[in-house]
């Protein structure tokens, strides 16, 4: 069962991000999908800011992933792993390169958010969230959460 949002703006975007790290924690998978400029990384964002994390969370396009340490002056207590696998999905062999990230190291650990992850990644955990963004032609997000296993269908219930 899925929970879908409707966000008018990227600020709203962003807020939804805060609230969704309220529910998250260490071993947390989340799966990014969405086209190029739909909101995932503002999203992402949000999580970070929900999150306490140290630095601004911005795309990770170019060096692939970053890893945001937890400020705990900021009520922080879970680093954010945020990877990005769109320049990935023109290599020979995709899943070789995301094993060279070493996610699993970190997993267990951090709340991971891969962007452009699906069939990537899911093998690192039992349970994740996959998590659609969409943008209309008006700017407004639709962001689909469909949880897969664990107890994220429970965890969903209370975003209300």
């Amino acid at each position: 069962m899925s929970h879908v949002v409707k966000l008018p703006t990227v600020d709203d975007t962003h807020e939804f991000g805060r609230r969704l790290a309220k529910l998250l924690r260490a071993g947390d998978l989340l799966l990014l999908t969405g086209p190029l400029g739909a909101g995932k990384t503002a999203l992402t964002r949000g999580v970070g800011a929900g999150l306490g994390v140290l630095g601004d969370v911005t795309s990770p396009t170019f060096v692939i992933a970053r890893v945001h340490r937890p400020d705990p002056a900021r009520g922080g207590t879970v680093a954010l792993v945020h990877a990005d696998a769109y320049r990935l999905g023109d290599a020979a062999d995709p899943r070789a390169e995301i094993d060279d990230l070493d996610l699993d190291a970190s997993v267990d650990e951090s709340v991971t958010v891969v962007e452009w992850g699906e069939g990537l990644v899911e093998q690192l955990v039992d349970a994740h969230l996959r998590v659609r963004v969409d943008r209309r032609d008006d700017d407004t997000r639709v962001v689909e959460l469909e949880p897969v296993g664990g107890d994220w269908a429970q965890r969903l219930a209370a975003l209300g």
